[in-house]
Formats: structure tokens, sequence, C-alpha cells
């Protein structure tokens, strides 16, 4: 197959950039990445320089380019894809931010979302939302911007400050400021948006001190978002496709079925559940939330967010130096002393679905005078299967048994064998890993190739989706129920440490 009508995928991730440009048989012709500086100015504080999203996005997009050595018609569109939550705020008249951005991961706000949480705010939130009062969303964000930026409030007041997550930045500035827009999935991770109505909500807004004048158009995911200015990537190109980066993962992922569950695992974990034409209220703390809206009609998903994963492993390697690459870990967790019980909750940031609990900080368990790096990295692997296993079990309660057995994986640490059979092993379910394992970028390669007329629609695009490896469990049941045991005794130590003690599963 022909590379015309090749898409450019732009993935703004959290530690680094990305661009793919993919072939209409979904090959890779193209590709750039760059990682950029994380800032901490206080604990459970973080940070991007914008400047940094924006550049590295730029540079990827021409190395992608160049790698491909396409023409300019070969490439049909862009499509987007973002890590959400991320908050920025700048100047409608300079282009220029006013902070650093706020990065989803951020807790400085956790004592505003306990304000409103005592003050009885949190199920009017919910019921139009689909989200909790935490600090992982865009609202609370924008108005700490507002609160602790000199001027900003009058500003935007004013109508001279535009708020947006990544996607919105980067629109913004693809097409030299003529767009303001982001799409329903972003949207619908701000705290600030009716997931039902499909617009930002008046009382929101107020409840969350936003004023409207910073708020985007929103349209569908695969609507039209302007074009690139000419000068930036050689030609002026259509950004036809935008997704937040989970749910451009689940279109990449093929779950266009309800009862289809994909799990993400990068710098966090990210598990969703697309539940069709209705949103599914959670009764274990889970996320309502938009899988995608094509032509103006919006599918529901449920998702469980861990804050922690891949990050865990970064750990290993920057904070304890226990290992130089992710990739030791594998033979590590292999070797590591079976009779050793070692548990690490990662909760570096607070734990996320379905336990909600900002406070929480991380801890080990089980620790003897033997154990070493290799325990230290099985524990850490292992983590992210126990935490997955809480997802997948609350979203089975909430939608009464009728999500599929069968988990379709991606994310940088799919690529470990042992990781996801011991993740097959804990969730005594199959996992599916496919060829294309940059599921994020070709889902919003598929947005923008499908609305460019280039791309099949989702029934074609489904058929292009090809398995790569399956995991089967093979652990014994006993053993399996044991070693959650242990977990869900760690992560309630953890908790009981924390300042308030959430429910866990309710049936």
């Amino acid at each position: 197959m022909g590379t015309s009508g090749s898409i450019l995928a732009l993935d703004q991730g959290t530690t680094s950039s990305r661009a793919i440009l993919f072939a209409p048989d979904l090959t890779i012709r193209g590709l750039g990445q760059r990682e950029f500086a994380q800032f901490y100015p206080q604990p459970g504080w973080v940070e991007h320089e914008p400047e940094d999203i924006w550049s590295t996005t730029l540079e990827t997009a021409r190395q992608a380019i160049a790698a491909a050595d396409l023409k300019a018609g070969d490439i049909a569109a862009v499509g987007i894809t973002n890590q959400r939550e991320t908050t920025l705020v700048w100047d409608r008249r300079t282009g220029k931010p006013i902070h650093r951005a706020i990065v989803w991961q951020d807790r400085r706000t956790a004592d505003i979302c306990r304000r409103l949480k005592e003050a009885g705010n949190e199920a009017a939130v919910t019921a139009k939302t689909g989200l909790l009062l935490d600090p992982y969303f865009s609202g609370t964000k924008i108005g700490w911007l507002l609160d602790n930026v000199e001027g900003a409030r009058a500003a935007a007041e004013a109508g001279h400050l535009a708020f947006g997550t990544v996607d919105t930045f980067l629109i913004w500035r693809l097409t030299g400021g003529r767009v303001h827009a982001t799409d329903a999935t972003n949207a619908s991770r701000t705290l600030l948006y009716d997931i039902r109505k499909g617009d930002w909500d008046a009382d929101l807004l107020k409840l969350f001190g936003v004023p409207r004048a910073l708020l985007p158009e929103v349209r569908d995911c695969n609507g039209d978002f302007g074009t690139t200015e000419a000068s930036l990537l050689g030609t002026a190109l259509p950004i036809l496709g935008v997704a937040g980066d989970q749910q451009a993962a689940t279109i990449g992922q093929a779950c266009f079925a309800p009862g289809m569950v994909k799990s993400t695992y990068g710098t966090g974990c990210f598990a969703v559940l697309n539940t069709g034409a209705e949103p599914v209220a959670s009764k274990n703390r889970l996320l309502t939330t938009v899988a995608y809206q094509l032509g103006g009609k919006r599918t529901y998903a449920l998702e469980g967010a861990i804050f922690i994963a891949g990050a865990a492993v970064q750990w290993l390697r920057d904070g304890l130096k226990i290992i130089t690459s992710a990739s030791e870990t594998e033979p590590l967790a292999t070797g590591a002393d079976a009779a050793q019980d070692v548990y690490l909750v990662p909760a570096f940031v607070g734990l996320g679905a379905p336990y909600w609990q900002p406070d929480a900080r991380g801890a080990v368990f089980g620790l003897t005078r033997g154990t070493g790096p290799a325990e230290f990295a099985r524990a850490t692997l292992e983590a992210v299967c126990y935490q997955t296993r809480d997802l997948v079990e609350a979203m089975h309660v909430d939608w009464h048994g009728k999500a599929k057995s069968v988990l379709r994986v991606d994310g940088g640490m799919v690529a470990s064998d042992w990781t996801m059979q011991r993740l097959a092993d804990i969730l005594d379910a199959p996992v599916e890993r496919p060829v294309v394992q940059e599921t994020t970028a070709l889902g919003a390669a598929w947005l923008a190739g499908h609305k460019a007329g280039a791309w099949p629609g989702a029934d074609g695009f489904s058929k292009l989706w090809k398995l790569d490896k399956a995991f089967a469990p093979a652990m014994s049941g006993d053993e399996r129920q044991r070693k959650y045991a242990g977990w869900k005794r760690a992560v309630a130590a953890v908790l009981h440490l924390a300042k308030d003690q959430p429910q866990g599963i309710t049936s």
C-alpha cells in the first residue's frame, strides 16, 4: 500500500513528545521523540514549561516528516493526542503562558478539593461531569492559576486570557492563534463540562471560579480544528482529529464495541471500558467519561486511573538507582526470591481509582535482610498488576459483569513478557498485546485519517487490528488469591496512615 493518505500523529505525553507518521496500512513511516524537563517546585507539585511542550512537539513533527521522506502532498491530515488534565493559561494578545503548565499529577489543590467536598458539592459535580473532586482534574488548577498569578483573574474576566489542556495549546500554536478549541474527551476531564448535555456548565464555572471567556470551543474528536501555519511543517496541513491520550488509545485498540476494555501502561496506568451510548454511574469511584464523540454522537466509558505505573520504574532508576534502564526490571523480577512477598504501594502522588486518596503516600511492605534489587523490581512490576485488578474488579461490579474478560494492553511497559504474564495471572483473564503498540498515536491518526477520507471507518479499522501475543493465566487460584490478599492488606495500611479512609469496592 502506498504512502498517499499518510497521517501525522502528534502524541504529547507527560515525559516526552512524540510524532509518528502512519501509512494507511498502519505501518510507521517516520518517528520523532524528545524527552523534556519535569519541575517539582514543592512536594506533590508537578509542572512543565509550556515552551518545552511546544518546541519538542514541533521538533518531533519535523523529525517524523524528515524520517519518512514524504512529499507534503502525501500527508492527508494531522491528529493530536495529549496528556489530559494538564492545565495551561496564556494571554490571547501575546500567546505567552502566564505560568508553567500544572501537570495532571499535581496535588497542590488537594485542600481546595477537600473544602468543596466538605461543603457537600461532590455529588452534584459527579452527576454532571462523571468525575470526582480531586486535584487530578483541570478545574481547580485553573482557579489556582487565576488566584496566584498577579493580575490573572482580572485579565481573565476581561477576556484577555485563554485556558487549554495541552491539545488546545498545541492547536492555538499550530494555527497561529486562529483556533481556540478542544474536543469532547479533553473537555470531559476539566470538572467544568456536563457530559450528558455536551456543554460547559454555568453552575460548575461558578463553583470553581472560572470565567467562561477563558474556555475553548468544544468540537467532535473527528472535527475540523483548523490548519497548521505553512511555515511550521513545510505546508499547511488540516488538523482533523483530537482526543485525550486514554481515549485515543481506546480508539487505537479498536475498542468500539460496548464491553471492550483496554489498559495503557505509561507514566500512569489507565483502564477504559466502553459502555456505549449511555453513561454508567460508578459506585466504586471510577470515572464516567466521554470515550469519543464522532459526528455529534457521544460514546461513554468507565475509566480507572492509576497515577504511578511506569513512573515507579523510573523511581527505581533515578531515585533508588538500583537499575540503569527500565529493561533491567524483567530479568531482575524473573530472578527474585519466590519465598519473599514484598509489596510496593506506589502512592507517590496519592492513590487513584478506586481509592482516590490524595493524602496517601508510598510504602514498601515485607522487607527482610534478604530483600534486594530483584525483589524491589518484582514488587514494582507486580504493583501495576494488582492495581489493574482493582480497576477491573470495580468495572465488573459497576457494569454488572458485562465487561468482556479480555484485556487489550498498550504502552511502554507491555514490551515486558514477564509483566504481561503476571498481569494475566493476577487478573485470571487473557491479556492481548497488539502488533502496533503505538495505539495512542494510532487512535489520533485514525480520527484524522477517517475524517480526511483517507482511512476506513470503525469496522474497517477494527479489521486492521492485529494480535502480537496473547497471555493466558497460568498461576494457581490459591496463589493468585494469596498474593492479591497481601496487596489489599498493604493498601489498607497505606490508607490507614492517610488522613481519611475512603470506602473500598461496593457490590
